[in-house]
This record gives structure tokens, C-alpha cells and sequence, in this order.
């Protein structure tokens, strides 16, 4: 989306933007990765960093009555070519096995924070501004996901959703009682992250349900 939003206070469009760029890189290095471990050509490359990164993204302005933020601006494109192009360049051995993941969680974490405070400035009430910030981190995963034929990241029984949760109403909760901007997203996206990354290490899942 374009870095400023006239009606947005200072530190809003100060901080967010540069957030919404943050996933969208990470988020397309993880699309790229995919099509990479598939041997897919770089057209494919860019295509699936595309997709992973805007996806959520595209959900969210719909849903939030916003103009798709990748159709006003072509940064978001230029931003997954480029790092498409990046990761095309580099072998995968040289990819740590667990990159995509690692990626992956990050890129949640931060779109997690940002699909929320984006839904707050279009005067979304804060529940819904977290379930908001939620789908903006955790679709693009599953188109990607979808696309390549492999299982969706929600099916693993680790703890994905509730990371993204975690990060989105931890930014809302922290902007409430007042603390700034810069430390609400800096804490948010820590938490939420550093969640998704025990969950990765130790395996962490809520109890599944139990059948009959």
C-alpha cells in the first residue's frame, strides 16, 4: 500500500507501511522458496511469491472496504519480483532446511500486527480488527500451500492460527492502554514470531479435539 494514508495519525503512517513492505518481503521470499523446492521456472517463482504475499492481504481490503492495496501501487509487485529474482539466484543448498518456516513465521507475525492496525484506521471495531489481522497473515500461506500441492501449513497440529491471534490482539490490546506505536508493533510481532517458532522447535499445539 502506499506509504502514507492522509488521515492516518503520524506514527501510524510512520511505523505500518514500512511493516505492510517487511511481510510482503518475507512472505514472497517463503512463496519463492516453495516454487523453488518444486523446480519451478522464475515466472513460477515470482508467481508464487506473489501470491503468498498479497493473498491475506487482498482478503482483507475486500472485506474491510479498502482499495486493494497492491492494484494502487506496484511496490508489493516489484517488491516479490525482486525477491523472487533474489532467491532464484541462490541454490538451495545453501537455504537452511528450515528457511521457509522461519520466513513463513516471521511474515505472520508481521502481517499479523499490520492487517489489524490497517483494519483499526478503516474503523473496524477490535475484535474484528484482530480476526482482520489474522486472515491477512495466515491466507497467503494457504494459496501457496494449495498451489504447490502440498499440505496446508494448518494441518501440521502446530501452533500457526493462535500465533497470528496472539501477535494481532497483543498490537490492539497494547495501543489501547496507550503505549506507543513503535514499541506495540515491535512487542507484537516479537511475541507472535517467537511463538511460532517454539511451535516450530517443540512441536506446540493446542489439544486437538478428541473424536468421539
Amino acid at each position: 500500500m502506499p506509504v502514507s494514508l492522509p488521515s492516518v495519525a503520524l506514527p501510524l503512517a510512520s511505523f505500518l507501511p514500512w511493516l505492510d513492505l517487511g511481510g510482503i518481503a518475507v512472505f514472497a521470499a517463503s512463496g519463492a522458496i516453495a516454487a523453488a523446492r518444486q523446480r519451478l521456472d522464475f515466472v513460477a517463482a515470482c508467481f508464487f511469491a506473489l501470491i503468498t504475499a498479497v493473498g491475506g492481504g487482498t482478503l482483507r481490503d475486500l472485506l474491510i472496504d479498502a482499495p486493494v492495496f497492491w492494484m494502487h501501487d506496484a511496490t508489493a509487485v516489484l517488491i516479490c519480483g525482486g525477491v523472487a529474482l533474489a532467491v532464484w539466484l541462490v541454490p538451495l543448498r545453501l537455504w537452511p532446511e528450515r528457511a521457509l518456516d522461519l520466513f513463513d513465521a516471521l511474515g505472520l507475525a508481521a502481517y499479523a500486527v499490520y492487517g489489524a492496525g490497517k483494519a483499526l484506521h478503516y474503523g473496524i471495531t477490535p475484535i474484528s480488527a484482530a480476526a482482520a489481522g489474522v486472515i491477512t497473515a495466515c491466507v497467503g500461506g494457504i494459496i501457496r500451500d494449495i498451489t504447490a500441492g502440498t499440505p496446508s501449513i494448518l494441518m501440521r497440529h502446530e501452533l500457526y492460527v493462535t500465533a497470528a491471534v496472539l501477535a494481532a490482539s497483543l498490537y490492539i490490546a497494547l495501543q489501547a492502554a496507550g503505549l506507543s506505536t513503535q514499541w506495540s508493533i515491535g512487542l507484537a510481532v516479537a511475541t507472535g514470531f517467537a511463538l511460532r517458532v517454539a511451535a516450530i522447535r517443540w512441536g506446540l499445539s493446542l489439544q486437538p479435539h478428541k473424536g468421539r
